[in-house]
């Protein structure tokens, strides 16, 4: 994994935030994002619906190098519990300001 970005939901009501990630893959670099819906107030870091609905939980990488598979449009990445989170592959938002290969990618694969 090469970078990672949050556009959080702040005091949202059932609200998504976007969790986007960035990897290096077969000499490609992929991004693809988590989106969850969010109930929070005044915090906007917490989601108060994770303790009902586990599987909004949002992914978190447990180190640089992560098992991932693909195709065209998803990334499958695993919790580790085993069980895989998808990403849907999106490079239409440049949100990554640490890594210029993943910005790079936004800009010459965005439509």
């Amino acid at each position: 994994m090469l970078d990672h970005a949050e556009l959080l939901c702040d005091n949202c009501f059932f609200g998504p935030s976007y969790y986007y990630y960035c990897f290096e893959a077969d000499n490609k670099i992929l991004i693809g994002y988590q989106r969850t819906h969010v109930l929070n107030w005044e915090d906007k870091s917490k989601n108060y619906l994770t303790k009902a609905h586990k599987g909004w939980t949002v992914w978190t990488p447990p180190g640089e190098t992560v098992p991932i598979s693909f195709d065209d449009s998803h990334i499958w990445v695993t919790r580790p519990n085993g069980k895989s989170v998808k990403l849907t592959q999106s490079y239409s938002r440049d949100v990554f300001i640490t890594n210029g290969q993943c910005r790079e990618a936004v800009k010459t694969k965005a439509p």
